[in-house]
């Protein structure tokens, strides 16, 4: 009960915090610049602070650490591409795109190619993009609530993230969004550091609480430390390595089971159904998921299979390029006064990025020995909130819990923010009128679909969701970015060709895997991680139809190009939001901004 408190207190704590500074901000902002693009005058260390703040999300705070406890070696890619992404996206798009003057991403689209029907397709993979990344966010947050006030439902944490994001985006935009996300990436830092800190000094000084009896390099599978009970609440597939004897009440491959069975290797895997006991004895091997390495040697060594190592150069190809296709990163940069202060901000948020992922990692490796368990129950995501009560002593467990609850939350709603704004923006100035009341409406509209989706559909692993949502801005924005900023024989109708082909195939595939998931999970890797095939095919498409309607390449390019291009000094940057929305005493507001390093 008292981790309960805490943990809420925590929670609490967090929303308060979000909220008063939401609230603060939310005075003084009163035109359409203010709400998409906070005046175009934000510092760069503070934006890349924001820009961290909704980039690492459940995904990175609590996904990242169960697929860790999993996947071992594999899963490290999911941290370093999620790092490694923001240099391709300095190197190659940040400068350029904020010269553009464009302020959303549809809005780039039809002021490098000049099509509105470009803008509208666009806009809606930007709203689906924003949707797909925001369910996963909800459901996190529902996970978190039901681990800490044991018996309520999973809607309850994704209402209460809903509820504040939509309080700070409808009072303040992007203005308000901006400084609430500085403030959680700092506090997300020293959620997971603190605690992470101080469960590796109880590992190294064997203060911890309960008995480690397989290290983390021997060919043996994980054991239970202690006699330990598990509630399997949806089916599993699961392997064993070694004999195991165990009591079960429920349905084991296919049987209505009540008292003690002999898993063997021989027979292995064992088919689970949902709301069957499972108890096992203190000394016992651990169950995996199938799929998963069963053991420890096997865990830390990458998988050299066929299938895992497609997945895994599919997965850092989704991670490298679909950074730069993520509408609520991109729009970030809009924020910035010119293109060099887009640069720098994207290299701080290269060194904040590195710093953050460091932890997860070591939580997830302390949780492959503290709480193996989760390894028969699939739900590995909630590895970084229990770990804490297993490994520390007394009430600094509880006390480490509620600091990582606390954090976990800020994740839940500084990305959610981002997404929130972005989806907004687009909603606003490509479907309704684009006045202040129209983005509040949109935020209305995009904060409650994904609450309506995430209690509907059914939760997966957080950081593979969120993969394909990596995969589908790879292989839609991303060869519309590169190639409209760096190529001029790009045409509107090679572009919209190879968004609607690397779209169509990415949407087609999370259609197979959410059928699959519900007869049996035949999926192959292909389907689970498409990205090595759709981001090649929607790149050749984009290019193979530009260069068959080369009639269609605007009339403008050689100036859109050298606006991109040209040293900020030389003063060709022409805001569009400006030029659309704005009134003469908006640019004459403007026109007075300051940035500060």
């Amino acid at each position: 009960m008292e981790a309960n408190i805490l943990a809420v207190a925590g929670i609490a704590l967090v929303a308060v915090a979000t909220f008063y500074l939401g609230y603060r901000t939310s005075r003084s902002p009163s035109t359409t610049q203010d709400f998409l693009v906070a005046r175009r005058t934000v510092r760069s260390r503070r934006n890349a602070a924001a820009v961290s703040g909704e980039y690492l999300s459940a995904a990175s705070f609590i996904g990242v650490a169960g697929l860790v406890l999993k996947d071992g070696a594999d899963a490290l890619w999911y941290p370093v591409g999620f790092t490694v992404g923001y240099l391709a996206l300095m190197l190659f798009v940040a400068a350029p795109l904020r010269r553009s003057g464009a302020y959303t991403l549809p809005d780039f689209c039809e002021a490098r190619l000049g099509s509105r029907a470009l803008r509208g397709l666009a806009a809606a993979f930007v709203v689906f993009i924003g949707i797909l990344y925001v369910v996963p966010q909800l459901q996190a947050a529902g996970l978190s609530i039901t681990k800490i006030v044991p018996g309520a439902p999973n809607w309850v944490g994704a209402l209460l993230v809903t509820v504040v994001v939509i309080a700070n985006v409808f009072g303040g935009g992007m203005r308000a969004v901006t400084v609430v996300q500085a403030f959680q990436y700092w506090l997300k830092l020293f959620a997971i550091a603190a605690p992470t800190f101080v469960l590796c000094v109880l590992f190294i000084g064997e203060g911890g609480r309960g008995s480690v009896t397989t290290g983390l390099t021997e060919p043996l599978p994980p054991t239970f430390a202690e006699n330990t009970t598990l509630d399997v609440r949806t089916p599993v597939l699961l392997e064993v390595t070694e004999p195991v004897h165990l009591a079960a009440n429920g349905v084991v491959d296919g049987d209505e089971v009540s008292g003690s069975v002999y898993w063997t290797p021989m027979s292995s895997p064992y088919e689970v159904d949902a709301d069957t006991q499972l108890s096992f004895f203190a000394g016992s091997s651990v169950p995996v998921v199938a799929g998963a390495p069963p053991t420890n040697d096997l865990w830390l060594a990458p998988s050299g299979d066929g299938e895992d190592v497609f997945a895994t150069y599919s997965l850092m190809l989704a991670l490298f390029l679909g950074t730069m296709g993520l509408p609520h990163v991109l729009v970030r940069f809009y924020t910035n006064p010119d293109g060099r202060a887009a640069r720098r901000t994207t290299l701080h948020v290269l060194l904040l990025l590195g710093v953050f992922y460091l932890f997860p990692i070591l939580l997830g490796a302390l949780s492959r020995l503290y709480v193996p368990e989760l390894l028969v129950t699939g739900r590995t995501d909630a590895a970084v909130l229990e770990l804490p009560s297993k490994l520390a002593p007394g009430i600094l467990g509880p006390i480490l819990a509620a600091v990582l609850t606390a954090g976990a939350f800020a994740a839940f709603l500084s990305t959610s923010s981002g997404l929130v704004v972005s989806v907004s923006g687009v909603l606003s100035t490509d479907v309704l009128r684009g006045r202040v009341r129209d983005f509040r409406f949109a935020t209305a509209v995009a904060g409650g679909a994904p609450l309506a989706l995430a209690i509907v559909l059914r939760p997966s692993d957080i950081s593979l969701s969120v993969g394909m949502s990596f995969t589908l801005a790879a292989s839609t924005f991303c060869p519309v970015l590169l190639l409209g900023v760096w190529w001029r024989k790009l045409t509107s109708v090679g572009a919209a060709a190879g968004m609607v082909v690397g779209g169509g195939l990415v949407l087609a595939a999370l259609v197979l895997n959410a059928v699959s998931g519900f007869t049996g999970n035949w999926a192959p890797a292909l389907l689970l991680q498409p990205a090595l095939v759709t981001v090649p095919v929607a790149f050749l498409t984009v290019i193979l139809v530009s260069r068959a309607t080369q009639s269609k390449v605007p009339a403008d390019v050689n100036q859109m190009r050298l606006r991109m291009h040209a040293p900020d000094g030389l003063g060709f940057i022409r805001d569009r939001a400006v030029a659309r929305f704005g009134s003469a005493e908006e640019r004459a507001r403007l026109a007075d901004g300051r940035h500060r390093k």
